[in-house]
C-alpha cells in the first residue's frame, strides 16, 4: 500500500529552487511542494515515485545521488538540462508518471533500472 506524501500547495518552495528551471513541484521528503493551487495527476505520480525513492534510499541516499548524477552530468554535457535529464531517479520518475497503478506495481529500488 502506498503513502499518501503531505501536499503543499502554493507553495514559495519551487521559486525558491528555480535558479535553473521552473519546476511545477518539488518533493523534500516526505513533502510535495506545488508552485500552483492545483496539481495534475501524472505530477503527483511522478512526485509520488520521488517519495517512493527517498524512503528506500533513506533520504540522505537520495540527495547524495540526485546531486552525484546532476555534477557528473554537468560535467560530462556542460547543459543543466542534460544534466537534469542523466539524474537516475528523474529517469523513472518520467518514464512513469503517464502509468496509472504504477506505484502499486513499482518494484522496489526500480530507480537502478535506469541508466546515468
Amino acid at each position: 500500500m502506498a503513502r499518501i506524501p503531505i501536499v503543499v500547495l502554493d507553495s514559495i518552495v519551487p521559486r525558491l529552487l528555480s535558479v535553473f528551471v521552473k519546476p511545477i513541484a518539488v518533493t523534500i521528503w516526505p513533502f510535495i511542494f506545488v508552485r500552483g493551487p492545483t496539481l495534475d495527476e501524472a505530477v503527483l505520480r511522478h512526485e509520488t515515485i520521488h517519495i517512493r525513492q527517498y524512503t528506500e534510499t533513506l533520504a540522505v541516499g537520495f540527495l547524495l545521488l540526485y546531486a552525484w548524477d546532476f555534477v557528473v552530468g554537468l560535467w560530462r554535457y556542460g547543459n543543466f538540462r542534460k544534466a537534469y535529464q542523466r539524474i537516475r531517479f528523474e529517469q523513472e520518475a518520467y518514464a512513469h508518471d503517464g502509468e496509472d497503478g504504477y506505484e502499486d506495481r513499482r518494484r522496489r529500488w526500480a530507480w537502478r533500472d535506469h541508466t546515468v
